[in-house]
């Protein structure tokens, strides 16, 4: 009954700061679920956005499912998300901030079977930030390597 990562989207932390995520069902075609579950999916360049009081992803890849017969996918089209309107609700003022984002940080089958996205709610990192993150990271590394070693 754990989770099943599919994919992760790595980029996503080393470009922003992630304030707040949230858990959101999407809506899938039996093709696409064939196709992540073989692991064939991308969040690189994915963005989720409100229209109409809904949300939908944006630009996330599932490759096509190489033994589907009956209907070619296309691997880019936008995918409904499911949220309580609740958490919507709460979505939407944050949304209207200037330099807010909601990007997929991974997408993930839980025990019963149905798929599901991360979402983290965005703000964007400065090139000095960027800098500052890859040298704690670095600092980080090397302490942590000083430690096993005994040193």
């Amino acid at each position: 009954m754990g989770i099943n990562v599919v994919c992760k989207n790595k980029k996503a932390f080393h470009d922003y700061h992630i304030d707040q995520t949230f858990e959101a069902g999407i809506v899938l075609k039996g093709p696409e679920v064939k196709s992540l579950r073989a692991g064939k999916g991308n969040l690189r360049d994915g963005y989720a956005q409100m229209k109409n009081g809904e949300l939908f992803l944006y630009n996330v890849h599932i490759s096509p499912y190489s033994f589907a017969t009956d209907m070619v996918q296309d691997p880019l089209r936008v995918r409904k998300l499911l949220l309580h309107k609740r958490e919507l609700r709460k979505l939407i003022g944050k949304l209207h901030e200037k330099g807010i984002a909601l990007i997929p940080l991974k997408i993930y089958f839980i025990g019963n079977g149905k798929a599901k996205v991360e979402l983290g709610l965005a703000r964007g990192k400065k090139l000095y930030d960027k800098r500052a993150s890859l040298k704690e990271k670095q600092s980080k590394r090397d302490i942590d390597r000083d430690m096993r070693r005994g040193d």
